[in-house]
């Protein structure tokens, strides 16, 4: 499989500690877990990823969620790293299940951050127009971009998690590190449910937004069907930003799933 996943790495040397792999989500890159990488850095070896079609991963002609999930499988194949724990947010939380569920010897345990392994409506419409309209402007400032960005978006907090992956190219104009175009194309196959031949029978955690849709008491059966040993917890006050809301407490539900230390 031709492909490079870009990923960081802090923590503990290899073989010293358990591996943890973070997979951030639809339209992010691995940095934006960084708070999470650090808050486990003194117990465990963790790489942050970018996906496949973000950040400075390679593009991918077809993006469905098994494709990316064999690419993650792929990429710790190069690493030598034989299992890990995964802690994956939205999207990325989509494909820790999806190799979890395919590829069960890779994964220790599972940390799902609001998100769950059902089919869902499609609901970016705003964000995608958002994107193209910047793209399309081809804005001179990261301050122009956010000004258009708000035409489409009411929450400053989803502006700016966008923003985040945006950059200057070598003519001055700003675009986006992800492949627009191709989560544009496969956003059908992005969004679909997960599918899996048996259970994922080992330790699972599912971190819910108190204020998200992500997660509803409809998927409750669908989870105990493929993640039969799965818990949930809820922070309260909490939309699907979670990690960004209220990261001392993520960080800490987390840290104590895994085994940490809490200090």
């Amino acid at each position: 499989m031709d492909i490079n996943l870009h990923h960081s790495v802090i923590g503990r040397e290899p073989g010293e500690a358990p591996a943890v792999v973070l997979l951030h989500g639809l339209f992010g890159m691995g940095s934006n877990l960084g708070a999470l990488a650090r808050a486990l850095q003194d117990d465990f070896r963790v790489y942050s990823v970018d996906l496949p079609n973000h950040g400075k991963s390679s593009w991918l002609q077809s993006s469905d969620i098994p494709t990316m999930a064999r690419c993650v499988a792929h990429w710790m194949e190069e690493q030598n790293l034989p299992c890990a724990h995964f802690m994956g947010h939205s999207l990325g939380g989509k494909l820790a299940m999806q190799l979890a569920l395919s590829d069960a010897g890779r994964v220790d345990s599972l940390c799902i951050a609001d998100i769950a392994p059902v089919k869902y409506a499609p609901h970016h419409d705003n964000v995608l127009a958002a994107l193209g309209a910047v793209q399309e402007a081809a804005c001179q400032s990261r301050g122009d971009a956010s000004q258009i960005m708000g035409r489409f978006l009411a929450e400053d907090i989803l502006i700016q998690f966008l923003l985040m992956s945006i950059r200057r190219n070598e003519e001055g104009v700003y675009t986006w590190r992800f492949n627009l175009a191709g989560i544009i194309k496969d956003y059908d196959a992005i969004r679909a449910g997960l599918e899996a031949n048996e259970p994922y029978s080992r330790d699972v955690l599912f971190i819910k937004g108190g204020d998200s849709d992500y997660i509803l008491r409809e998927h409750r059966a669908r989870i105990m069907t493929l993640f039969p040993q799965a818990a949930v917890k809820i922070m309260p006050g909490c939309g699907h930003w979670l990690h960004a809301q209220k990261p001392r407490l993520f960080n800490s539900i987390v840290r104590r799933f895994l085994g940490g230390d809490e200090g």
